[in-house]
């Protein structure tokens, strides 16, 4: 499995603006809401809690803000939200699935459709192109950031149940079945190990290269689009840039 992700949608998203930080950060704020509604705040007793918390301080979500998040939502005053897939297409055939968390199913619908028809795509029906992403978990670390040997990391997380090791751009890649995601993010955690990303995501089976200048325009308009919207929480698709 090792080199399948080919890192095009699934890098650490260290965005340097506080614009885009406090984005993040609201973004990161819904998820504890709905994983502490789901399972309650004890993060022991919570595993989709523990992978959001484990997901927010990868992008340096400061501890009392993440505990701050957690009290609210336990305190039961947060709005009700709503977790919904959409899956489509992109120019030349590329998959896109968008995650959203929304008090207004019909607004966001509308917003997400309007998002794809303006990049030439089009919303399809559920499961169109679910089947072409693996759930994994996945933890990016820094090399000049990790002063533990690459072999002594490998047999590290693959003894705490990583799936697969792998090392491309600077970058240590681990992959995990969902089931084992905690456990090998704890293992790193007690090895003073940070990663720069660290979440249960959405890997594609196989990338799309796009060779037109329309199509490209039309892509980065469509994730530009959905980054935008308020109602959307991740967005996954299979075309291969070259960042």
């Amino acid at each position: 499995m090792s080199g399948h992700s080919k890192f095009s949608n699934i890098r650490a998203k260290k965005e340097k603006n506080d614009a885009a930080r406090g984005k993040i950060f609201t973004r990161l704020g819904k998820e504890i809401v709905v994983a502490v509604k789901e399972g309650g705040p004890d993060l022991n007793n919570n595993s989709k809690l523990k992978q959001v918390v484990a997901k927010a301080k990868s992008c340096n979500m400061p501890g009392d803000t993440i505990e701050r998040a957690i009290k609210k939502a336990a305190s039961g005053s947060e709005a009700d939200l709503e977790t919904i897939l959409y899956e489509g297409y992109g120019p030349n055939g590329t998959a896109i699935i968008v995650e959203a968390l929304t008090d207004n199913r019909n607004r966001a619908a509308s917003n997400i459709k309007f998002c794809f028809t303006k990049g030439n795509g089009n919303v399809g029906t559920p499961g169109c192109v679910s089947y072409m992403f693996d759930t994994k978990g996945q933890i990016l670390i820094d090399k000049e950031k990790c002063s533990m040997d690459a072999d002594d990391l490998m047999m590290l997380v693959l003894d705490a149940g990583a799936e697969d090791f792998s090392e491309e751009d600077g970058i240590y890649e681990i992959i995990t079945d969902p089931d084992a995601f905690d456990g090998v993010c704890e293992a790193l955690g007690s090895n003073d190990i940070t990663p720069e990303s660290a979440e249960v995501t959405r890997i594609p089976q196989t990338t799309v290269k796009l060779t037109s200048e329309e199509d490209i325009k039309n892509m980065e308009k469509i994730l530009d689009m959905l980054d935008e919207d308020d109602d959307v929480q991740n967005v996954f698709h299979n075309w291969e840039d070259e960042e």
